[in-house]
């Protein structure tokens, strides 16, 4: 008898190899880095060039003073300048905190 289950065996279409499948690209998870946005300070007719630097030194970590007065005066001179870009929750902290201190900010946009 143990010859004759062998044999069944053998031939069971249930035992026999099946055929590697590969997975549907559907169901297959694609991983894309969160995007980064930009702080971009408008310029406008009543802010001065003291009160954009201090706030950008106050509210955007690792400003210099020298890099603020150089955004400052893009701000002026060119209309605006973004400066900050990173991550959408820092972002929009460093948009809304500078917009209360009256900065004219343009809406936060994807980089």
């Amino acid at each position: 008898m143990s010859a004759s289950i062998r044999t069944m065996a053998a031939d069971s279409p249930i035992l026999a190899a099946s055929p590697a499948i590969a997975p549907d690209r559907a169901s297959q998870t694609v991983r894309k880095p969160y995007p980064n946005y930009r702080v971009i300070v408008l310029n406008d007719d009543f802010n001065t060039f003291q009160h954009v630097a201090e706030c950008l030194m106050k509210y955007i970590p690792g400003m210099t003073s020298d890099r603020a007065w150089d955004l400052t005066n893009r701000v002026h001179f060119e209309g605006q300048a973004t400066v900050w870009v990173g991550p959408q929750e820092p972002a929009e902290l460093y948009h809304q905190q500078l917009s209360r201190e009256g900065l004219t900010m343009a809406p936060l946009e994807a980089a």
